[in-house]
């Protein structure tokens, strides 16, 4: 399936037109749900999407602001359920200072002012909502990209899907790369938080993926021990050549 067309009889609906007069009443809407339950990948999986991006990405401009997160009800219409993605993300935005407010609970795009730029949605068995079957509603909200992973192949045998917007239906990428976010996903096979699968990443253009904070702290460890090791070596040579080294103060 290359597209995922909208249903004919819907017309794209333009957030915009909210008044403030028209807003839901945030006291009756469910913005949680403690009775929701994930697996031990898929929160994995949602956490180093998460976790990886603030840790390493400086957002799609220098000093832009951009919220990622997992589980978080978008909010688009008064009278319609929210979406729920697996991950959300939407730049030049910010997390709110009183997120004990009800009105922050969620992703509400009145509240906001824009829609998210992705969202990801991760198959895993068969009682998974299906990416495909969402399509219509993140279509007709107007959130430009949508990615699927599907480790497990129960939509097919391709285990990532990347889809841009194109009007009222969704396109297929042949890559991972996002233009206009300077950002990208890919297939990364490794060990995360003990577990060895294959995970979906987020890259640079060149397919670098972005590092956890764990990642980074033993890259530069290592940095530091090979630092170690040359400072012996070059000492070791001055020695055998009669030279003592200089501690350094």
């Amino acid at each position: 399936m290359t597209a995922a067309e909208t249903p004919p009889a819907k017309q794209p609906w333009d957030w915009r037109a909210l008044v403030a007069e028209h807003l839901p009443n945030m006291a009756a809407l469910v913005t949680e749900h403690s009775a929701l339950l994930s697996n031990l990948f898929r929160a994995k999986q949602q956490r180093l999407l998460v976790e990886s991006l603030y840790s390493s990405w400086a957002g799609p401009g220098e000093g832009s602001p951009f919220l990622i997160e997992a589980n978080v009800g978008v909010f688009y219409s008064v009278h319609r359920p929210p979406l729920v993605p697996d991950v959300v993300l939407s730049v030049d935005a910010w997390w709110p200072d009183d997120v004990w407010t009800k009105t922050k609970h969620a992703y509400c795009i009145w509240d906001y002012g824009k829609l998210p730029e992705v969202v990801i949605d991760i198959i895993t068995d068969q009682h998974s909502p299906k990416g495909e079957h969402k399509f219509h509603d993140y279509a007709w909200v107007g959130i430009p990209f949508c990615i699927v992973v599907d480790p497990t192949g129960q939509l097919g045998a391709e285990p990532l899907r990347v889809y841009i917007r194109d009007g009222r239906k969704y396109d297929r990428l042949t890559d991972g790369w996002f233009a206009s976010l300077g950002l990208g996903v890919t297939l990364w096979q490794g060990v995360y938080e003990g577990l060895g699968r294959t995970w979906l990443r987020w890259c640079d253009q060149a397919g670098n993926v972005l590092p956890t904070g764990a990642e980074r702290a033993a890259a530069a460890e290592q940095r530091a021990t090979q630092a170690h090791q040359r400072a012996e070596r070059l000492a070791a040579q001055l020695r055998a050549l009669g030279v003592e080294p200089q501690e350094a103060s």
